[in-house]
């Protein structure tokens, strides 16, 4: 077992008591539609409603043992911050959550609702990531990131741990991929106890920073474009941990378009009756776009989250509605 596994794995006693388990569930709809055996890790059931809190809680708990009355400083565009939130919360530390002008309303509220401060910086995550990060260390606070620490990323690659426990013989894991916390702890995990299992990047064609930083085998600085897949949106610290975990533990990389990421959601919200956000649409929507490689095998999809705000779904019903329209007339 390689040492990223091992702090995933210690990371997942850590969390036991903390996080839920969330389920493995076969999809009817995505099998019958695919004909591969497609199950789906519900990480929209967790606390706060996404992944987040598994790396955020992993981080925290060490710092509150620590320094149980230091303050911590997070970047975020929603969830990172929600889950960091949370923690504070629950092991009374002190969040202040920076997040950039073009962050969901709906996530800030929740975040708000958790008891956190939150202050608006910059336009791109990168760029309220670095700040935030710069804040914290001239007020002797401790910055929490998102994705550009081995803790966080223990803690999030702890999905791996139940995956592997809830079915033992997975072929293929098609994960959301932003700055690449989660994909970089499943996939450490899932190849030291399964080798050949294959590990899928899946990001939104309008902000794939991860993408293509590692095919230039380094981080670059490229413009994001709006997406649907907010929880993945914006840049990557120039010096992130992830860079070349993606690179070595990452098989392949598949970008969908915002039009696929829309119909997802819909399709989604109709067949398994349940919210998730555009970061879960687009690993599903990725897995669509290659089903016919998988045919016959046994998928998993993360469902990384389902904090989907009415503001985007009242725009994704009323433009299904405007279709549905225009084709009858």
């Amino acid at each position: 077992m390689n040492d990223l596994a091992a702090h995933v794995l210690q990371a997942a006693e850590h969390l036991r008591p903390h996080v839920k388990e969330t389920p493995l569930e076969y999809s009817l709809p995505l099998s019958q539609d695919t004909g591969s055996e497609v199950y789906l890790k519900l990480e929209n059931l967790q606390h706060t409603g996404s992944f987040k809190v598994r790396g955020a809680l992993n981080k925290m708990l060490t710092l509150a043992a620590a320094q149980p009355d230091r303050g911590v400083v997070a970047a975020s565009t929603g969830n990172h911050g929600a889950a960091v939130a949370f923690g504070g919360r629950k092991l009374g530390l002190k969040p202040l959550i920076f997040v950039p002008d073009n962050a969901s309303p709906a996530k800030m509220a929740a975040i708000r609702r958790l008891g956190a401060e939150i202050r608006v910086h910059g336009h791109d995550s990168v760029i309220t990531e670095i700040f935030a990060r710069e804040y914290a260390r001239e007020n002797g606070l401790v910055y929490i990131s998102p994705y550009n620490d081995e803790q966080v990323i223990a803690g999030q690659g702890t999905i791996g741990v139940e995956i592997a426990r809830q079915h033992d013989h997975l072929e293929a894991v098609f994960v959301a991929l932003g700055g690449g916390g989660m994909i970089a702890g499943i996939a450490a995990y899932l190849k030291s106890m399964q080798p050949g299992i294959k590990i899928i990047g899946c990001s939104p064609r309008n902000s794939c920073v991860m993408i293509e930083s590692v095919k230039a085998g380094h981080i670059l600085e490229l413009e994001s474009l709006p997406t649907l897949s907010d929880g993945t949106a914006g840049g990557v610290e120039a010096d992130a941990l992830t860079l070349p975990l993606c690179r070595d533990l990452v098989d392949d990389y598949v970008t969908v378009t915002e039009e696929e990421i829309s119909a997802t959601l819909l399709w989604f919200m109709e067949t398994h009756h349940q919210l998730i956000e555009g970061a879960a649409a687009v690993a599903i929507s990725a897995f669509v776009q290659q089903a016919e490689s998988y045919r016959g095998k046994h998928v998993a999809v993360v469902i990384c989250g389902g904090n989907l705000s009415l503001a985007t779904l009242r725009s994704l019903l009323c433009g299904a509605t405007a279709g549905t329209a225009a084709h009858n007339e």
